[in-house]
């Protein structure tokens, strides 16, 4: 009797069958790509707007805002390619897709988040990239093991970040069903939050995107770390060295609000 196959064979089966769709028609697929491309240009050139006549904003001159905007854009990419399509969740628990789902013998999760990868998303990590590296080039880094370290977990931290504010999201639909705008003002207001300094945020806030929603770890509390930067009352620079943790912890806490989501859900009512 052949073994079955495993659930990892199956994620990776239908993440290839996804994948593969897109790919064969291509002009629409790069139609996608350049949109993703012009789209994150434009939020970068926002960044040059509010330097053309500041030296600086938040403690920061134009060229670590750059580092922080790289950070963020490559790291929210990556995370919107993979878990963005949590944003569906409405319809599905609407339209009742969700319990064909779970009557399927894989982790709900998986199924949803292997059902649409879109690379189509990846073309602005491709912008996010670009401008850290450039701004790693501006830099006068004092590079230590550890500083390596940090800037090449930083994005890849950030992608958890993001994509557990995704899980959470989608987790909240169990309870809301039409409440996406809601959500996205987390998921997405997150993302912009985290491209700029945190320090011109009111305390409040600043503390709100640091330990409710934390995006400050995603891109800002690292470059500061990177640069060997105080940062502003109730965020030190130092926190910045705990953003891998608080990637964990964030993922950790959403995959807890997901289960809790599935036992609350009893069905579309169809």
């Amino acid at each position: 009797m052949a073994d079955r196959p495993s659930a990892l064979a199956a994620y990776r089966a239908l993440v290839g069958s996804r994948v593969r769709s897109q790919l064969a028609y291509r002009t629409s697929f790069g139609i996608d790509v350049v949109s993703s491309l012009i789209l994150a240009c434009a939020e970068l050139a926002e960044v040059y707007v509010l330097f053309h006549n500041l030296d600086v904003l938040g403690g920061l001159d134009l060229r670590a805002a750059l580092l922080v905007f790289g950070l963020s854009h490559l790291g929210f990419a990556l995370a919107n390619a993979v878990a963005g399509t949590l944003d569906t969740m409405p319809v599905y628990v609407r339209t009742g897709t969700l319990d064909v789902l779970l009557l399927r013998p894989q982790p709900l999760l998986t199924q949803v988040l292997a059902g649409d990868v879109m690379l189509k998303r990846l073309g602005g990590a491709s912008v996010g990239l670009v401008t850290l590296l450039a701004a790693l080039g501006a830099q006068d880094v004092d590079w230590t093991p550890a500083r390596v370290v940090l800037l090449v977990t930083t994005p890849l931290s950030a992608a958890v970040v993001f994509a557990a504010l995704f899980v959470a999201a989608g987790a909240v639909q169990f309870w809301l069903v039409e409440a996406a705008e809601v959500t996205n003002s987390f998921t997405y207001g997150s993302a912009y939050a985290s491209s700029f300094s945190s320090a011109v945020l009111p305390a409040p806030l600043r503390l709100v995107f640091a330990f409710v929603v934390p995006a400050a770890f995603t891109a800002y509390l690292p470059t500061l770390a990177l640069l060997g930067l105080p940062g502003p009352p109730w965020l030190p620079g130092w926190l910045g060295w705990c953003s891998p943790l608080v990637a964990v912890l964030a993922w950790l806490a959403a995959m807890g609000l997901w289960r809790l989501g599935i036992r609350h859900y009893t069905g579309a009512g169809g």
